[in-house]
């Protein structure tokens, strides 16, 4: 039998490696249906509040988990016990997001869209760890990256003086479209030209 009801956002399972994602997507929906309380300590929530909560917190977790809280009734508990089985999860992102955000690089992406997928992939998990990556971070990351034989193309960008990120991607991402297109005209022209000196 197919399940009935679809999961707001992905369950947590049991290895807790989406642990952190899993608590903010929970405490946003909870917050949403009004039930944040009944995960908070000494709360006054009422049964029916609680019943609700459970229901949802035990419909986003994966069965081996399921099973293994299976007699726990209140979501405070059951929050506080996730927690304290996953809540070193962070100590084990951290590290991991600050290597991958000191050795990020334009240079090693075939793309601008792979290189900006990564970085907010690494961004994500450096502000789930509590760390926060501004704007200037980002520009100075994408700016101070650039392979080194596009020393002048970086120069012309700084002097552009962008304010966000996200101005500075539009940017590389036209250039790199128009720089494909043109690509294509040259293989064509060279084609062409092949042909006619057969």
């Amino acid at each position: 039998m197919s399940n009935l009801s679809k999961l707001e956002f992905v369950a947590l399972d049991i290895s807790g490696k989406s642990y952190m994602s899993w608590v903010l997507d929970a405490e946003i929906h909870l917050d949403a249906m009004d039930l944040t309380n009944t995960i908070k300590d000494k709360n006054q929530a009422s049964n029916q509040d609680r019943t609700k909560a459970m229901i949802f917190l035990r419909h986003h977790l994966d069965e081996g988990l399921k099973m293994k809280y299976i007699t726990i009734k209140d979501p405070v508990i059951l929050w506080n016990n996730l927690k304290a089985r996953y809540g070193h999860q962070k100590m084990v992102v951290l590290p991991q997001a600050r290597y991958d955000w000191n050795h990020l690089r334009l240079q090693d992406f075939k793309s601008i869209s792979e290189y900006n997928s990564t970085m907010f992939g690494i961004i994500s998990q450096l502000k789930l760890c509590g760390n926060n990556i501004t704007d200037h971070d980002m520009l100075e990351k994408t700016l101070s990256t650039f392979h080194a034989s596009n020393i002048f193309l970086q120069q012309q960008y700084r002097e552009m003086a962008f304010k966000k990120y996200s101005e500075l991607i539009s940017h590389l991402l036209i250039a790199e479209q128009h720089n494909g297109l043109l690509m294509k005209i040259m293989k064509a022209d060279l084609l062409v030209l092949v042909h006619s000196l057969k």
